[in-house]
């Protein structure tokens, strides 16, 4: 399985693409504004070890929400930052 904690610099910044195998501890460290995606979907203990070593599809799963419209939101939001 690919590594999933792949940021890079892009025009002097930093981008992390996400996808549904992300890990949610490397979203929120990317990014701790992403947090408030997390705490829409139900999940509200970001800092537990379980929650940050799921992946995004493992939570989604679990939350019962869709996986791929998480996603959409969340590299939309680094994308505008």
């Amino acid at each position: 399985m690919p590594c999933n904690r792949i940021s890079k610099k892009e025009k002097g910044r930093n981008t992390m693409t996400i996808t549904k195998n992300s890990i949610i501890g490397d979203v929120l460290d990317f990014d701790r504004t992403t947090a408030e995606y997390f705490i829409e979907i139900g999940m509200h203990c970001l800092g537990c070890p379980s929650a940050r070593g799921e992946s995004l599809e493992q939570a989604c799963m679990v939350h019962g929400t869709d996986v791929d419209a998480l996603v959409a939101k969340l590299n939309a939001h680094i994308a505008n930052k």
